[in-house]
């Protein structure tokens, strides 16, 4: 699985872990839904400050987002 595998699927179990829509998470993250719906579905490709603020906003470390 690659990097952009392994973000949208740690993304998506964060997310929904806390109940919280696409809408919802970029909302916290400052970010349009349909970027993060890119991001889920690997057709957008995030830089480390967009991963950062979406980390931020579901409280997590950024490795837990990449591992």
């Amino acid at each position: 699985m690659d990097v952009r595998q392994r973000l949208a699927v740690n993304m998506k179990r964060l997310r929904k872990a806390r109940g919280w829509s696409q809408e919802a998470l970029a909302d916290e993250a400052g970010l349009d839904r349909t970027y993060v719906s890119g991001i889920e579905r690997i057709v957008r490709n995030p830089t480390i400050t967009v991963i950062e603020r979406i980390g931020s906003a579901l409280k997590c470390q950024l490795g837990e987002l990449l591992d």
